[in-house]
């Protein structure tokens, strides 16, 4: 009798989920469905679920793409916010905070528990460096060619990471 290679049997586990440990990405071996299971090797989030996880270790939250937006979603499947679309998935969290979008487009800060901080305001919002954004309500995209763009604006300022405006 062949055995079965040790993903294929993480694949097909389907059983609840264990204790609140990190969750693990799992693939199948065409590659095309991506799902998470426990240490243990229990289904927590089934096979094809989503069309793209980003998270290779469920901590909090996750990353991924249900239809065709891309979401951080809780242990629960609830979502926690809309990443700001970065470098081809989402942004990377830099001192404790992920950049978030709201259905306008507007930018924010969510934490590393999924919780909005600062609620999407901002046209332009860099990532928090030495405990400060440089944001702005009322900028351009400037397309520079290849998938490249720079924002400008007249505008620019400092927020510290309880949204207030600091220089």
């Amino acid at each position: 009798m062949r055995k079965l290679p040790a993903l294929i049997l993480i694949i097909f586990s389907a059983c609840e989920s264990g204790p609140k440990g990190d969750l693990y990405k799992v693939t199948d071996p065409s590659g095309n469905l991506e799902g998470y299971v426990n240490a243990k090797h229990d289904t927590v989030i089934p096979l094809g679920k989503y069309q793209l996880c980003f998270t290779d270790t469920f901590k909090y939250l996750a990353f991924v793409i249900k239809g065709s937006e891309m979401l951080a979603i809780d242990r629960n499947e609830k979502v926690l916010f809309k990443p700001f679309p970065f470098d081809n998935g989402p942004d990377y969290e830099s001192e404790g905070f992920y950049r978030a979008i709201d259905d306008s487009k507007r930018i924010g800060y969510a934490d590393t528990a999924g919780n909005i901080v600062i609620k999407p305001q901002f046209g332009c919002a860099f990532p928090f460096e030495k405990g400060l954004a440089k944001v702005s309500y009322d900028c351009k995209t400037i397309e520079l060619g290849e998938g490249h763009s720079v924002w400008e604006s007249d505008k620019w300022f400092y927020i510290n990471k309880q949204g207030k405006r600091v220089k």
